[in-house]
């Protein structure tokens, strides 16, 4: 019996070792991924930043704060903000940030995403205030710029750098809505009435470019036609001409070959016929009387 009581005192001996052995491991040793670091206190003082891999940590004594350095997204809910002509609109956006320094994002702030989402809120109405309604709808990216400005001189003490801000949705007074659609359609209006007019200049352009064409094909076949009209007069002038030419070449060797005698007869030939015409007046050429010398010298 006492033998079975030590056996029984020593195991329970033993299994309180081994739980307190595996308490010890498992708040000694720390396995980090590479994405987190450990900021480690020490009797609640700051002994720096540990990991990434296996990091001892000594229990009780140090306590550990993870820090994930991934760049991480957070979303600011809408917020009714009033611009500078008093128009009130809700706003709402994405601010991303990423942890440059994880000892100041623990030691500087207690909780640096609950207060940079603040002073993303009240940044916010502080920009919309001094901005028209007009350059809040079209100048967003200005809006994102100036709000990632502003964050980040107040986050960068924290260690945490402001990457980027993204304004997600702007919800305008329903008035502005209904005057903001009214003028749409009237733009749509507006660009299909230009479309169309543009499509009837250049329906006109087309036309008057054809007539155009048109006519100046006409007038060059009427040229064309003109100067090969007028080639064709020229060469048959020519050849009239040069027909001309030969029947007086002809004619004047004819006539040199003929007689005065010959010549007499002719004469007489037409006269003979003048004769014959009912006329009851004649008349004598003066050269008559030479052309009857022939004639008679002859006899």
């Amino acid at each position: 019996m006492e033998t079975a009581g030590v056996f029984t005192s020593l195991f329970c001996v033993v299994g309180f070792v081994v739980i307190v052995l595996v308490i010890f491991i498992a708040n000694a040793v720390r396995i980090v991924p590479e994405y987190q670091r450990l900021v480690v206190f020490r009797l609640g003082r700051c002994v720096g930043t540990k990991g990434p891999g296996i990091v001892i940590l000594i229990p009780v004594i140090d306590r550990a704060v993870k820090v994930d350095l991934r760049e991480q997204i957070r979303e600011v809910p809408q917020q009714t903000s009033i611009t500078k002509d008093n128009a009130p609109i809700s706003i709402d956006f994405l601010w991303y940030f990423k942890v440059l320094d994880p000892s100041q994002s623990v030691l500087q702030v207690s909780n640096f995403e609950l207060s940079a989402a603040g002073i993303a809120a009240t940044t916010l109405r502080a920009v919309i205030g001094g901005i028209p309604l007009d350059d809040v709808l079209s100048e967003r990216e200005h809006i994102n710029n100036m709000l990632r400005s502003r964050l980040d001189e107040v986050t960068e003490r924290w260690g945490v750098k402001v990457t980027n801000v993204e304004i997600r949705e702007i919800v305008p007074p329903r008035d502005v809505q209904e005057a903001m659609n009214r003028q749409m359609s009237a733009e749509r209006i507006r660009r299909a009435l230009v479309t169309e007019s543009m499509g009837d200049q250049a329906a006109a352009v087309n036309r008057a470019e054809g007539t155009k064409q048109a006519a100046i094909l006409t007038a060059e076949g009427e040229r064309q036609s003109n100067i090969l009209r007028a080639q064709g007069d020229k060469e048959a002038q020519a050849l009239r001409a040069e027909g001309f030419a030969t029947a007086l070449e002809k004619i004047f060797a004819a006539a040199g070959k003929v007689d005065q005698k010959t010549m007499t007869l002719q004469y007489f030939e037409t006269l003979k016929s003048i004769g014959m015409s009912p006329s009851t007046k004649y008349i004598f050429p003066m050269e008559f009387t030479s052309m009857l010398e022939n004639f008679t010298k002859g006899k």
